[in-house]
């Protein structure tokens, strides 16, 4: 593979030790999750932001329960419109061969998700629709209780007969099954009912941050037992200390990779480029309180790690001794493999 998605030049702005520009550079780098709002007005110009960080991969939301199955499809349109002009540095992945090629031809692989089945219309038909309109992973609730399971964030009414039979879709179509934001009670059972790896494409141990949007160790060992991957967000409320810097980052990365191995952890940063004094981000529980309650945070300011952190993860990593191929398989590799198990 080659390092053809990041230049020489960017690489050397990187404040890292050589190796770790290095290896960052050549390996395969992959954010399981971008924060930034579904909306067909967002400059997807932003991305820039992620190349410069040498990201090979991003996953974009493109709608959560907060919003319509209409307004998701237009975003996805609006997305998808947006790449189509600009394929010198972007390419839309169906499958997981295609972000191979992309790195290799220096461009950014894209694929979609969304954040809870309020998308799917009650239908279970819906995930091969969105399945052919490029999302590649869907976690079942948006921190409430919806027709398919519960949220974390609302009394878990845990995965119902419509989420089971959404499982079977996705793992028919090959879609990745995502427990993020989903309420403990469901996740287990999803775990069980799942016949492909499943993932926790952004969340972080509770054992580092008790917090009601992070995971307990039951859940991240069971995710690891169906082959999955916790992706470690990089939101500072949900981080150790309520900091969402790159020392936080690597011990939640650190604390998973000890407690069920390297090959189960990656990274889903949930980032969203600030917008100044009207960010919606800076008051969560303002812009629905059901949703993001006060009392868990949300009316602060939060605070999130950026791609830019990226590079130094990669050098903090090798500092703690890990090898280069457990921070290859860490970066991207272990989505990848996923990618590769699921994706058709």
């Amino acid at each position: 593979m080659t390092a053809a998605a990041v230049s020489i030049d960017t690489a050397s702005s990187w404040k890292v030790s050589d190796a770790a520009r290095r290896l960052h550079r050549d390996a395969l780098v992959w954010d399981n999750h971008a924060g930034f709002g579904p909306d067909p007005s967002v400059d997807l110009q932003m991305l820039e932001t992620w190349r410069a960080a040498g990201v090979d991969y991003l996953s974009i939301d493109v709608g959560y329960d907060v919003l319509t199955w209409q307004q998701a499809v237009k975003n996805i349109a609006a997305f998808i419109t947006w790449f189509e002009k600009h394929p010198d540095g972007f390419t839309l992945v169906r499958r997981a061969e295609d972000i191979l090629a992309a790195k290799r031809d220096g461009k950014m692989a894209i694929a979609f998700d969304l954040e809870g089945m309020n998308a799917l219309d009650g239908e279970a038909y819906m995930v091969s629709f969105f399945y052919r309109l490029g999302v590649r992973q869907m976690l079942f609730a948006y921190n409430r209780n919806n027709l398919a399971g519960g949220g974390c964030h609302d009394e878990d009414q845990g995965l119902t007969d419509f989420g089971r039979r959404v499982i079977e879709e996705m793992n028919r179509v090959g879609m990745m099954v995502d427990c993020s934001h989903t309420g403990y009670r469901t996740t287990m059972a999803v775990l069980e009912a799942a016949s492909a790896p499943v993932i926790f494409s952004h969340s972080n141990p509770k054992a580092l941050r008790p917090h009601g949007r992070n995971i307990v160790d039951e859940q991240i060992r069971a995710c690891a037992r169906t082959g999955g991957v916790v992706g470690i967000n990089g939101i500072g409320l949900f981080l150790p200390d309520r900091r969402a810097t790159t020392e936080t980052m690597v011990d939640c990365l650190c604390y998973v990779a000890d407690l069920v191995g390297v090959d189960h952890v990656g990274i889903g940063l949930d980032y969203a480029p600030p917008m100044g004094a009207d960010d919606p981000l800076n008051d969560l529980s303002g812009f629905n309180p059901s949703y993001w309650p006060a009392s868990e945070g949300y009316s602060d300011h939060l605070h999130s790690a950026a791609p830019a952190q990226l590079p130094e993860i990669t050098d903090r990593l090798l500092g703690r001794g890990w090898s280069e191929p457990d921070v290859r398989k860490l970066l991207g590799g272990n989505f990848l493999r996923v990618a590769q198990q699921v994706w058709k």
